[in-house]
Formats: structure tokens, C-alpha cells, sequence
């Protein structure tokens, strides 16, 4: 081995994920490697470049990763001594998403994926930290804190919850492939690919998967002459089938791929190739789900014109909604998902109606309220809003809330193109109501915290759960602050609010069955917002203000704080945390199914076990309702 091979095999092996391998597999591994100088802001690849033949390894120097974002260049990250950056090779067959550049003079190792792949394939720990890496986009994935040297995705993600998304994100596939017998003959076999157009059969023998033949097959062992178009199909499959489940990720087809270095998937009943063939997942259908991943959405957000491209993008969300519930996978996560893509949509719907009315004349927040407000929006629910602008002369008050109306009716127009209906209650930020300056909102919440019940409706309390979808940070800080500084030892205030929490009727009747609607257009159905849900999420909002716990709106998180602050009721607040992910589930599935708010269940389409699932979730309800008239020992507005 040559020293400068040695050299490099010796600079290797410090970092992960190379410390798992031998100083053999590392030499061997280093005689192939190229080392590159770049120049102070020298590319070494950009955004659509063509895929390189090889990662990096930053040997000294920084490389700046960035993307182009609202057309102005966003560094996501600083790759130092021993980072791993590039990898999208591994992983993709599309161009880069990113751009990488020297921000110093660099050295850099380049190590082509050819030979990189064998030993990936036969090291479980290089491929574990490849697959948890991938999954996390953390640096070293058993250290976040960990400075030796990190791995850096080539994907685009915007949160941690987007890139862990990946992991878990289904894919969409073909449920019909074609399927032949090993004695087929190669040309007839040609012949049916050709007619169905498909790039990919199937080898079974006795309707297991044995062998898949390809397209690059037929170009590598036919057209070529290496066998003629007479022979049995089996002399030209590529065996033993790569087999998988169902229900298998977009991340695990993707390693999956990259292990076996292959192209395509056989998807069987229970995942090996003693069960019947059920699909075939393809290159090509990795790419077309990355179109879906959280983090591409948001990009493709921020780029939006109109209303039009918004609403393209939300129902976009919806089918990833379907899927993942569909998958089993958490409704808090999945929560935490669509909240972004929400969120963003609505951020993108302010910027849109600046962009027709001209600058704002002062600063202000829009702040999203009600099922947005604790990131619990699923569904094309209505659109719940505020909008507080800075204080303003009394002179420029006039024009300034003029201003602010106008931006609230447009964004709120934007939003109903988009799907999102306007709330029946005039709850948004183009209501004059509820479009006003800081200290007009903060005399507001004043009413509302110390004068409950006076002059007032029971609207108020989902005016508590808020978050900032666009401007000032600290319009956000300043209200919730009114909030906390005034309930404050303020028996009054969680009086009136405890009691609202219990206003609704119980979800069953006194014999146990369901207290369905009695009349109109939901007749026979049960109201699974207002009588199972909305005890939950009153109950948590008025537990959580209690305890003077601040910046957590989302109930299944309020719940869970709970536990761990009042720590003698937290199995009741740990089964009302399950209790709202049931419930929270079967709304869903309602809406998605009738394309709507999913309120209403029609009892007639559930199954028994669904019913009893049901009716076991409101359980812990009756628990919570004991628990707080309890601790706020409710007379007043009783």
C-alpha cells in the first residue's frame, strides 16, 4: 500500500461510520480514493447537477451545504474535519437537491460508491448507521452531542419530525405485476413486457417468487447476443428475489436497494419468498414518493403563486395523511407533520396577500387559533384566526387596521380556495373583532381572563390555543404573557373555564349506548367532536393553564406533560392521552372517507370491535371530569 493511501486510511478510521471497519477493508477501501483541493468558494457540486460516482469526506477545511429557498440561498449545514456529505448517490437516482462549496481552502476525499457499496452491504453496523443517519438526519445517530465527524443528508428536510417522515412514509406501487414461470421463453416473455409496458417480471414457481428479470436484463444478456431469444427465462433472471412486507418505507426500500444493489422490490404477503407475490416496488417509485415527503412539500410551498398551487399542495397532504393512518403510524406524529405543511400554507397565503397590497405600515403577528392552534388540523376543518398589529398612533390607527382588514380578507379568501372553509363564527383575522392592535388584544384577553362569563360567550377558551403562522415572534410573547400574568392565582377565571370544560353531554346514555343526534341532517350519527373530543381538549387546556405551563398547545403533549407535573394522576392523564389519539383517529378516518369534517360518525358502518374500541376510549373522560371538578372545586358557574 502506497503512503498516501495509508495516509488516508489512517485519517479514516477516526470517524464513524468508518471506525467500524477494518484497517484492511480501509486500505483497500483508500487505494481508490481521490483527493481533491478546492479553492475558497469552489463548487464542488450544485443543485441539479448530474449525481457524481463518489461521496465525500471532508479531510480539512469546511464545505457550506445550501439550498435556494424564496430565491435566496439558505445554508442548512457546515460540513467539517471527518463529516460525511453526498450521499445522495446511495440513496436516489435524481440530482442533487443541494449545492456544496468550499467556504475555505479544503481538502477533500473523494470515494467512489462502487467500491464503498460491497462493504456496506456486508457491515450491519456501517449499514445501520447509514439507515438511522438517514432516518434522524442527526450527525452521529447514537450521539447527537457528538462532534467526531457526522453524516450529512443530500435530502431536503425542514424539521426533525419531515426527516423522521421518511422512515415511516409508505409507497404507492404497482399491486398488479406481470408474473411468469421459470420454462417461459425469453421472447414471449419480451413480447408481454413489451405489450404491458413494463420494465420488470416476475419468476414463480409454484406462485413463489423465485428470480425478476428487467429491463436492463433483456438489454445486458439479449440484445447483446450472451443468449438467445430462445432460451428459458430462468437462465437470464437475477435470483434470489429481494423480497419485502406491505407496508414496507420509503427509507427501508430505499437501504434495502442499496444493500443488494438492486432496482427493484418483490413485495410478498409476509415478506420472504416462501408467500405469494402481492407487488413490485421500483426506482422510479422511490423517486415519485419523494414528491410527497414533508420537507419537498414545504419547498414546493414557499414557491407557490396562487391559490391554485396551495390547494395542488394540500391535497397532496391529505394523501399522505390517508397513507400513514392507513400505516398505523401515530396520530401525534402525523400531527406534527400536517402542522407544518399547515402552517406553511398558511404563512404562504400572508406573503401572497402582501405581495398584492404592498408593505405592511407595522409590524404585526397572524396567529392561528383553535384545532391549527394545538397542531391538531388533519382535516379541511374551518380556518380559525387573529391578527394583532403593533400600537400605532391614534392618528394612523384608522389606516392601519384598514390595511390589516383588507390583508385578512385576502389571506382568508386564499385559504377558502384552498379548502379551508371560513369559520361559521367569524373567528379570523379579517373580522374586524379580531383584527386589532396589541393593547386593544391585550384589554381583551383582560375581559376574558378576569371578568368570565360577563358579557360573554363560551368562544373565548380556543382563543388559548394559539401558534404564530406569520410576523413578529414577540406580538406571540407579549400575549401570552397577558395570559399568564393575569390567571395568576385567578380562581375566578378556572371557575368559569373548569365548568366549560364539563358543559358537554356524556358521550353514551345512562344504558351505555350512544348519545346520537335525535334529529336534522345527522340524525342517528354520533357527535364525536363535541361529545368525546372537546371534553379532552377542554379538559387539557384548563389543567395546562393551571399549571402555569407555557408553549405547549397541542393536547396528546398536554396530557403528557401533565403526567410528568402532577405525577399522582398521571395514569389518568396518560389514558386521556390515549383516549384523544383514539378518538382523534376515527374523526379522521371519517372525514377522509366522506371528504369532510369527519364530526359525525355513522355508527352503522362500524363494525362491532370498532364500537367497543369507541366507547372504551371515553373511559378515562369520566375520570378527568371527577379529577377537575375536584381540584377546582366548581360552584359558581355551576
Amino acid at each position: 500500500m502506497n503512503s498516501i493511501a495509508e495516509h488516508i486510511a489512517d485519517f479514516l478510521k477516526q470517524y464513524p461510520p468508518f471506525d467500524n471497519l477494518t484497517f484492511q477493508e480501509l486500505s483497500d477501501i483508500s487505494s481508490s480514493i481521490r483527493v481533491l483541493n478546492l479553492e475558497k468558494r469552489k463548487t464542488l457540486f450544485q443543485i441539479n447537477d448530474v449525481l457524481h460516482d463518489s461521496f465525500y469526506v471532508v479531510a480539512s477545511g469546511q464545505i457550506n451545504l445550501s439550498v435556494i429557498a424564496d430565491a435566496e440561498e439558505t445554508l442548512l449545514n457546515k460540513c467539517s474535519v471527518g463529516d460525511v456529505f453526498g450521499l445522495r448517490p446511495f440513496f436516489a437516482k435524481n440530482n442533487y437537491m443541494m449545492t456544496a462549496k468550499a467556504r475555505e481552502e479544503s481538502i477533500i476525499y473523494a470515494i467512489p460508491i462502487a467500491t464503498f457499496r460491497p462493504f456496506v452491504a456486508n457491515n450491519p453496523n456501517v449499514l445501520d448507521f447509514l439507515l438511522q443517519s438517514f432516518a434522524s438526519n442527526t450527525g452521529n445517530p447514537s450521539d447527537k452531542e457528538n462532534t467526531r465527524g457526522k453524516l450529512i443528508s443530500d435530502n431536503v428536510y425542514y424539521s426533525e419530525q419531515e426527516s423522521g417522515m421518511q422512515y415511516i412514509q409508505s409507497l404507492s406501487y404497482n399491486t398488479i405485476p406481470l408474473k411468469a414461470s421459470k420454462t417461459s421463453i425469453v421472447q414471449e416473455i419480451a413480447q408481454e413486457m413489451t405489450n404491458n409496458l413494463s420494465n420488470n417480471i416476475i419468476i414463480c414457481e409454484n406462485e413463489y417468487p423465485i428470480g425478476i428479470v428487467t429491463h436492463s436484463d433483456m438489454c445486458t444478456k439479449i440484445a447483446t447476443g450472451r443468449f438467445p431469444l430462445n432460451s428459458t427465462i430462468d437462465k437470464i433472471m437475477v435470483y434470489p428475489v429481494v423480497t419485502v412486507v406491505e407496508n414496507v418505507s420509503l427509507a427501508e426500500a430505499q437501504l434495502l436497494m442499496l444493500k443488494y444493489n438492486v432496482t427493484h422490490l418483490c413485495v410478498t404477503q409476509d415478506g420472504t419468498d416462501k408467500s405469494s407475490v402481492k407487488g413490485v416496488i421500483s426506482q422510479h417509485d422511490l423517486i415519485a414518493a419523494q414528491a410527497s415527503n414533508p420537507g419537498v412539500l414545504i419547498k414546493e410551498i414557499k414557491r407557490s403563486q396562487s391559490s391554485k398551487d396551495l390547494k395542488l399542495i394540500r391535497d397532496r397532504l391529505t394523501d399522505i395523511i390517508q397513507k400513514s393512518i392507513h400505516k398505523n403510524i401515530p396520530i401525534s406524529y402525523i400531527n406534527n407533520i400536517a402542522s407544518e405543511i399547515n402552517l406553511a400554507i398558511i404563512k404562504r397565503a400572508v406573503e401572497l396577500s402582501i405581495l398584492d397590497l404592498g408593505s405592511p405600515p407595522a409590524r404585526f403577528a397572524w396567529l392561528s387559533i383553535g384545532s391549527q392552534g394545538r397542531k391538531e388540523q388533519l382535516l379541511l376543518t374551518d380556518q380559525d384566526s387573529i391578527l394583532i398589529f403593533e400600537d400605532v398612533t391614534a392618528d394612523k390607527y384608522r389606516d392601519v387596521k384598514d390595511y390589516f382588514l383588507k390583508l385578512g380578507r385576502r389571506t382568508t379568501s386564499i385559504l377558502e380556495k384552498v379548502g379551508y372553509q371560513p369559520c361559521p363564527n367569524g373567528q379570523m383575522g379579517s373580522n374586524m373583532l379580531w383584527c386589532k392592535s396589541l393593547t386593544d388584544w391585550t384589554k381583551q384577553y383582560n375581559f376574558w381572563i378576569n371578568t368570565p362569563g360577563e358579557n360573554s360567550n363560551n368562544i373565548s377558551s380556543i382563543f388559548f390555543d394559539y401558534e404564530i403562522a406569520f410576523g413578529e415572534q414577540k406580538i406571540e410573547e407579549a400575549i401570552e404573557n397577558v395570559i399568564f400574568n393575569n390567571i395568576k392565582n385567578n380562581t375566578l377565571f378556572f371557575d368559569f373555564l373548569g365548568n366549560d370544560a364539563l358543559k358537554n353531554n356524556s358521550p353514551l346514555t345512562f344504558f351505555k349506548n350512544f348519545n346520537i343526534e335525535e334529529q336534522g341532517i345527522n340524525k342517528d350519527k354520533f357527535d364525536i367532536k363535541t361529545k368525546a373530543l372537546m371534553p379532552l381538549i377542554d379538559g387539557a387546556r384548563l389543567l395546562i393553564l393551571s399549571h402555569n405551563i407555557k408553549g405547549i398547545n397541542n393536547t396528546y403533549l398536554r396530557f403528557k406533560q401533565l403526567a410528568i407535573t402532577d405525577s399522582k394522576n398521571s395514569e389518568i392523564y396518560l389514558n386521556c392521552a390515549d383516549a384523544f389519539s383514539i378518538l382523534s383517529k376515527f374523526r379522521t378516518l371519517e372525514g377522509l372517507k366522506n371528504d369532510n369534517s369527519g364530526q359525525f360518525i355513522n355508527l352503522k358502518e362500524l363494525s362491532k370491535v370498532d364500537k367497543e374500541n369507541l366507547k372504551n376510549a371515553f373511559t378515562p373522560m369520566r375520570e378527568l371530569e371527577e379529577l377537575i371538578k375536584s381540584k377546582f372545586q366548581l360552584t359558581q358557574f355551576s
